[in-house]
């Protein structure tokens, strides 16, 4: 009986757990649109607006960075369904995710915002490389090689080499060149352009 009772207590928690995760995030993104600077935004300050003690916080994150990368994927586009019709299909459904974070980033002045104050915060930025950044980039590199083992792609060149001439040029238009256009159509003629390099002999 006091199992089964714990098993209900448990399910009972869960929800409250999780709308206490929502309020967290909720604080981070609310205090961040008011214009708090990222290097002064505090567990304290988010625990105090998201009405939970930081002990709260600390067991779900186990510090202020990977709270931050939790926060910066919530207001940031979601990363793509790939339709998994083929590793051509995929890679444009990659590149087309990245135009829209260029362009959400270009007309959100918090995501700019806390994007270019994350630079500045080495610890921040290794962690989203980490948990953000390189997950992404081992997507592309996996579609590659189903490409490469499919014959839709050639099967000489380095995979790594071949994920930055994809990738590369979208990512030098969302990030380096802040005035490059980014039409509609971009990812499909990024990949069909470096295809013609990638296309089996």
């Amino acid at each position: 009986m006091r199992e089964q009772g714990h098993e209900k207590e448990h399910r009972r928690g869960r929800p409250r757990s999780e709308a206490a995760e929502r309020a967290i995030l909720d604080a981070a993104v609310t205090l961040l649109e008011e214009g708090v600077p990222l290097g002064a935004l505090s567990i304290e300050r988010i625990a105090r607006t998201a009405g939970v003690g930081k002990a709260t916080i600390y067991r779900r994150w186990p510090g202020k960075e990977e709270l931050f990368v939790d926060v910066l994927r919530e207001i940031e586009p979601p990363d793509p369904r790939l339709p998994g019709t083929s590793a051509l299909d995929d890679l444009v459904a990659v590149l087309e995710t990245m135009r829209r974070r260029g362009l959400a980033q270009r007309s959100s002045a918090l995501l700019h915002n806390v994007f270019a104050e994350m630079k500045s915060h080495p610890k921040l930025w290794a962690e989203y490389r980490r948990t953000v950044i390189l997950p992404r980039r081992r997507v592309t590199a996996e579609l590659i090689r189903r490409g490469v083992a499919d014959g839709e792609f050639r099967d000489d060149l380095d995979v790594e080499m071949m994920n930055d001439l994809v990738v590369g040029p979208m990512l030098l238009r969302t990030l380096h060149h802040s005035d490059a256009p980014l039409p509609d159509d971009l990812a499909e003629r990024i990949v069909r352009a470096v295809l013609q390099g990638l296309a089996p002999r």
